[in-house]
């Protein structure tokens, strides 16, 4: 063999040796929660940190005390080798207590992938979306919502100002989707048809997408960091009462004119 063929192999042969390592590499992986503990539609903030970009997403996995799945993402690693992803606890895969597993895993390769886990627990969930209930003039309404970047405080019906105040906790941007019952809250036109919410954020008017069936609107709202409160505004809150209220209104005055016309008329003198 020539010696120009035995130096072409071995330039073959390390760069060959060279390229392994491309495929072999691997990066250590760290991964937390915020709390170790949370209640059904509580947002879970997952956090963590890899030593060595390989340009590949964090593949993260939610395992249920049993052992199955509820949750996979995959998740950008940032440009300071950070990652981060909320997720919210509830759902029909999510329905027994007990102690959660996250499981994060970085690498290429299966033979090359770090890993690491950390754990939470969970009280259980109903197997919906979070809901909670209001009641306004003696009925109670269910609404039922979603929320990332934050949780909500509480929902209190304005009927004076045709709107529901929600109160947030935003820990981060996020966004809440809300079903509202048209029993509850509705924009109607004066020819019936669907007039448009004025959403507010923090008192600042802000657009948001919609869904709209005949018994409810579903409103998706977006939030920034340090937000505090959602103003729906409807042209009503509980149309059932306000209707009602302005008929009956309308028949007493119609009444009370009837009455004392009648009156007027008995006592005018007869000639």
């Amino acid at each position: 063999m020539s010696n120009l063929k035995v130096l072409s192999l071995f330039a073959i042969l390390v760069a060959s040796i060279g390229a392994i390592p491309a495929f072999a590499q691997s990066a250590d992986i760290t991964v937390a929660t915020d709390k170790g503990s949370y209640s059904d539609g509580e947002v879970v903030m997952v956090s963590g940190q890899v030593n060595e970009m390989l340009s590949i997403p964090v593949s993260l996995r939610v395992i249920a005390p049993n052992g199955n799945i509820v949750t996979i993402e995959q998740i950008d690693i940032g440009s300071d080798n950070t990652f981060s992803v909320e997720i919210t606890a509830g759902g029909n895969l999510w329905k027994a207590a007990g102690t959660y597993t996250i499981e994060a895993s970085y690498g290429l390769t299966a033979e090359n992938t770090s890993t690491a886990t950390t754990t939470f627990e969970f009280g259980g969930s109903s197997g919906g979306k979070p809901s909670t209930t209001i009641g306004v003039d003696g009925t109670d309404f269910l609404l039922s919502y979603t929320i990332t970047g934050g949780k909500v405080l509480s929902i209190t019906p304005d009927v004076a100002a045709n709107s529901l105040i929600i109160a947030i906790e935003a820990t981060n941007d996020g966004q809440l989707t809300i079903t509202l019952p048209r029993a509850l809250i509705d924009a109607l036109l004066p020819d019936g048809g669907d007039d448009s919410f004025f959403v507010l954020v923090d008192g600042e008017e802000r657009d948001f997408d919609e869904t709209k069936t005949d018994a409810d609107r579903t409103l998706t709202i977006v939030f920034e960091e340090g937000a505090e409160e959602i103003e729906i505004i409807g042209t009503f809150v509980v149309p059932e009462f306000g209707t009602i209220a302005v008929m009956i209104l309308a028949v007493a005055i119609i009444s009370i004119i009837a009455v004392s016309a009648r009156s007027r008329l008995n006592v005018l003198p007869k000639y």
